[in-house]
C-alpha cells in the first residue's frame, strides 16, 4: 500500500533533519528516510564529538562555491545567531573556541538530540534502516520513493544526502546519482579539510616529527592564505591551517609555509648575531621551534655553525625557509579522512532563495549534496541549517 506524505526528505542528516523540523511547522506531513541506525550521524561525530555547531562570524566569504553568490540568501535569512537562539532554547551548554567557533560543552549528541526534538514536535516521521530500491517521479505533481520495502509518494522530494566524505558513515554518491538521474549537472567532487601526505622521500625524513604542533601562516599557489596551527603527522602535514588550505590547493601545486607568523627570521636572525656572535645556529633556531623539526629542516654541518661563520648569502637563505618553506605533497589523504566533499550539485541548476530544481518542479537538494563547502569552524553545519531552513519554508 502506497503511503501519502506532502515532503519526503532522503537524508537524516543536519540538513534534512533541519528542514524536517521547517516543513513539519508548516503543516507539511513530512517524511525523513535514512539507511542508517541513527539520524545524525556525522554530527555526532564532529568536532572531536562536541560538535562545531555553528560560528559566531558567518559570511559568504567562508564559503566555496561555483557561484559565490548562491549562497548570499539563504546565509542573510537564516543567520549563525538564530541557530544560537535554537541551542539556548533547548538548554544546551555551548563555548566559544578560537574564531569565533561554537561547541557544546557536553556532547554533539545534544544537538541530534534537539533536532530530532524539533522533528517530533513538529509531527516529523523518521524512518531509519530504509534501503532505497528506486526514486522517480511519476508526474508534475508527485513523486515515489520506494525504500524499506515500502512505498512513498509526495509532491516534495528533498535530497540531504551529503556528500562522499567518511564513508564508514555511509557516505555515498547516490545524491549526484538522483541529480543525474533528472537531468542536473554534477560538478566534479573531490576531498575537501583534509591532511595532505608525504612523498614517500619526504616520508622518510619527517615522519619521526609526528606529534609536533607550530603556528603557521600557509598560502596556496592562488594566494589565499590561513594562519592556524600545523600538524606533522607520521603520513603528512595535517591541523587547522593544512585542513582550510586543502580547500584550495590543486595536486601539484606547492604550499608555502611561514614557520614564524608575524616574526621577520632574517631580523630575529641578525639580533642574536649581534648579541651572541659564537652560539650556533642549531641552538639559536631553537628558541623559536621545537629541536627536531630545526634539525630536519637544515643539515647538520650548517646548524653546527657559529652565527658569525655563516655568510650573509647563508643566513638569507636561512630566514628565507623559516618565512617561506615551500614544499610540494603527494596529495591528501582522501575522502577516508575529510570532513567534507568540494564540488557536488551544480547549484545553477538550483534557486539560492528555496534550493529547488530550476528544471524539476518539487524537486530540492540542501547540505553537502551540493557544490557549496565552508572552511572549517562551524560554516558547513551552518550551510545545513541555513539550507534547510530555506528548503522547509518553501517544500
Amino acid at each position: 500500500m502506497t503511503q501519502q506524505f506532502d515532503v519526503i526528505i532522503i537524508g537524516a542528516g543536519a540538513a534534512g533533519l533541519m528542514c524536517a523540523a521547517t516543513a513539519g511547522y508548516r503543516g507539511r506531513s513530512v517524511l525523513v528516510i535514512d539507511n542508517a541506525k541513527k539520524a545524525g550521524r556525522k554530527i555526532l561525530i564532529s568536532g572531536g564529538g562536541r560538535c562545531n555547531f555553528t560560528n559566531q562570524s558567518v559570511s559568504p566569504d567562508n564559503f566555496l562555491c561555483g557561484n559565490p553568490h548562491f549562497v548570499k540568501s539563504a546565509l542573510a535569512r537564516y543567520p549563525s545567531s538564530n541557530f544560537i537562539e535554537l541551542v539556548e532554547r533547548h538548554g544546551i551548554e555551548y563555548h566559544e573556541r578560537d574564531h569565533g567557533q561554537l561547541f557544546c560543552n557536553d556532547s554533539a549528541k545534544d544537538i541530534v538530540d534537539m533536532l530530532l526534538t524539533e522533528c517530533d514536535w513538529a509531527g516529523v516521521t523518521i524512518s531509519l534502516r530504509s534501503e532505497i530500491k528506486y526514486v522517480k517521479q511519476l508526474d508534475e505533481q508527485q513523486f515515489e520513493v520506494h525504500a524499506g520495502g515500502q512505498c512513498y509518494q509526495a509532491s516534495s522530494l528533498v535530497i540531504a544526502t551529503g556528500g562522499l566524505s567518511m564513508p564508514k558513515l555511509g557516505a555515498t554518491p547516490f545524491g549526484y546519482k538522483l541529480a543525474e538521474q533528472f537531468g542536473l549537472k554534477v560538478l566534479p567532487t573531490r576531498a575537501g579539510l583534509v591532511p595532505f601526505t608525504w612523498h614517500s622521500d619526504q616520508k622518510e625524513h619527517f615522519e619521526a616529527l609526528s606529534g609536533i604542533a607550530v603556528p603557521s601562516c600557509i598560502t596556496a599557489a592562488n594566494g589565499k592564505q590561513f594562519s592556524e596551527a600545523l600538524l606533522f603527522t607520521h603520513r603528512g602535514l595535517s591541523g587547522p591551517a593544512i585542513l582550510q588550505i586543502s580547500n584550495y590547493w590543486q595536486p601539484g601545486e606547492a604550499v608555502s609555509i611561514n614557520l614564524l607568523p608575524k616574526q621577520d627570521a632574517a631580523s630575529l636572525i641578525e639580533q642574536v648575531l649581534s648579541q651572541h656572535p659564537k652560539q650556533s645556529l642549531k641552538n639559536t633556531l631553537s628558541q623559536w621551534l621545537p629541536k627536531r623539526l630545526v634539525e630536519a629542516l637544515f643539515e647538520e654541518n650548517t646548524l653546527a655553525k657559529a652565527l658569525n661563520q655563516l655568510g650573509h648569502g647563508e643566513r638569507d637563505s636561512i630566514a628565507a625557509k623559516l618565512n617561506n618553506w615551500q614544499i610540494t605533497m603527494n596529495g591528501t589523504e582522501g575522502y577516508r579522512t575529510a570532513e567534507v566533499t568540494l564540488g557536488g550539485v551544480d547549484t545553477n541548476e538550483l534557486s539560492s532563495k528555496t534550493m529547488q530544481a530550476n528544471s524539476v518542479k518539487g524537486l530540492y537538494f540542501i547540505g553537502e549534496v551540493m557544490d557549496v563547502t565552508g572552511w572549517l569552524g562551524g560554516f558547513n553545519f551552518q550551510w545545513a541549517w541555513a539550507s534547510g531552513v530555506a528548503c522547509g519554508l518553501d517544500c
